[in-house]
């Protein structure tokens, strides 16, 4: 069954690191990456590990099959790739409109990237901003105070952020790094055959508020991918 907001006041956005679309069994099998997709029920899907590893890259999840399914693809300048850093963003649906995209370094010794990508919806303006931060606690502050000082550079927007955090911790540091952002409450995302570790987030905002959120965990979500994903109903605030 799939969990689609009926209210035209509602948007689901939601955040999910396929993995390279390698489940659980090593298989790469993007259709059912693709299956999980469209039960999850949102309009707009924010995707992390969406690219394989190697240069140049290539798209996981091939962008023909996204368009076959009906979703638009961001434009994040990644040739033959689907995002940036691995991140992408997708959507489909009556009411939205890509305004603009962008993307931004983050500091590290690994390789990461946040991108950015401005839509018009049925709830108003909103910027979603996806991204995967790092494995070690001292370069995810950097990140996310990154990010902060970069949102205060743009045009104010109601933004949402979503991706995999790769925090661990139950102590809310993230709410601590960026108090300007608002994370709902965590849910076990991570593993996806047995979760136990909050790894995938979203927050909102000024000027957005959520009616539900929560993980999405049926079949083949507990297979496709080794983290499961996860889901908010944006409203206007």
């Amino acid at each position: 069954m799939k969990h689609i907001s009926r209210n035209s006041d509602l948007l689901r956005v939601a955040s999910y690191n396929i993995q390279k679309c390698v489940g659980l069994d090593l298989r790469r099998r993007p259709e059912r990456i693709l299956k999980v997709i469209d039960r999850i029920g949102a309009q707009v899907q924010v995707l992390q590990e969406a690219d394989k590893r190697l240069p140049p890259r290539p798209a996981a999840l091939p962008h023909f099959a996204l368009e076959e399914a009906g979703w638009n693809i961001a434009d994040l300048g990644g040739a033959g790739s689907l995002g940036w850093h691995g991140n992408a963003v997708i959507w489909r649906g009556e009411g939205i409109s890509l305004r603009e995209t962008g993307h931004i370094k983050l500091p590290g010794l690994e390789p990461r990237g946040a991108v950015r990508v401005d839509f018009e919806t049925p709830i108003g303006p909103l910027r979603v901003m996806g991204m995967h931060l790092g494995l070690i606690s001292h370069f995810r502050q950097q990140q996310v105070l990154h990010l902060v000082r970069e949102m205060e550079d743009l045009p104010a927007l109601p933004t949402v952020w979503a991706g995999d955090f790769n925090e661990w911790s139950t102590i809310p540091v993230l709410d601590r790094w960026a108090p300007s952002m608002r994370f709902l409450p965590a849910r076990p995302s991570f593993p996806a055959a047995q979760p136990m570790g909050s790894l995938d987030r979203i927050a909102l905002g000024k000027g957005l508020d959520a009616a539900g959120h929560g993980v999405f965990s049926e079949r083949p979500a507990h297979i496709a991918s080794d983290h499961l994903p996860v889901w908010a109903d944006l409203k206007a605030a």
